[in-house]
């Protein structure tokens, strides 16, 4: 799989474009109606456009798909791509299942123990209200094992500008962090 890799050392020149923000997030989808019947009538966000193809536009490599997009109350996009073969993605062999998750605001905590309550109610599994001490937030998994978060922000301003604040420098103590831990070992 390619990847992206910036050596330490390496001069970095800033791209000099403005990310405005989300357009989507694609994921692979076993059966693109039982994902439009989560998303659409569950989770209310409503399937706003679908590209049906059998060649793939950045690649040119054959393979038919359906690639559906759901959109949020900001006109940002959850999107996936049903590959025809009735199989969800793999999990990582190397990556808790509690690590990659896709995580959504809602307004406020009443929405949030509302959407708990609805979730259970149609049969899905709910961990949490956790509170994380800026955030509180439910999990779920969809019918194509792709963990969930709905979350609210519960701190205010001062937490978040202080935690904007000091966000490079605990980075940077991380990253020694590891480094000592590695060579200790």
């Amino acid at each position: 799989m390619p990847t992206s890799t910036l050596s330490r050392n390496t001069t970095i020149e800033p791209i000099g474009v403005p990310v405005l923000g989300l357009h989507h997030s694609a994921w692979r989808c076993r059966d693109a109606e039982e994902t439009r019947r989560f998303y659409e009538d569950l989770l209310e966000m409503p399937l706003v456009h679908i590209i049906r193809a059998d060649v793939v536009p950045s690649t040119g490599e054959h393979c038919p798909y359906v690639h559906i997009f759901f959109q949020m109350k900001d006109g940002s996009c959850i999107a996936f791509f049903d590959l025809g073969d009735d199989e969800a993605a793999e999990p990582s062999p190397n990556t808790p299942e509690w690590v990659t998750h896709l995580a959504l605001n809602v307004p406020e905590r009443a929405d949030l123990d509302r959407a708990k309550a609805r979730l259970e109610a149609a049969g899905v599994e709910v961990l949490g209200v956790t509170d994380h001490h800026f955030v509180e937030s439910i999990y779920f998994f969809d019918p194509n094992g792709i963990r969930l978060e709905l979350t609210i922000q519960t701190a205010g301003e001062e937490y978040m500008s202080e935690a904007y604040s000091t966000a490079r420098e605990k980075c940077d103590e991380w990253t020694l962090e590891k480094q000592r831990r590695r060579a200790a070992q």
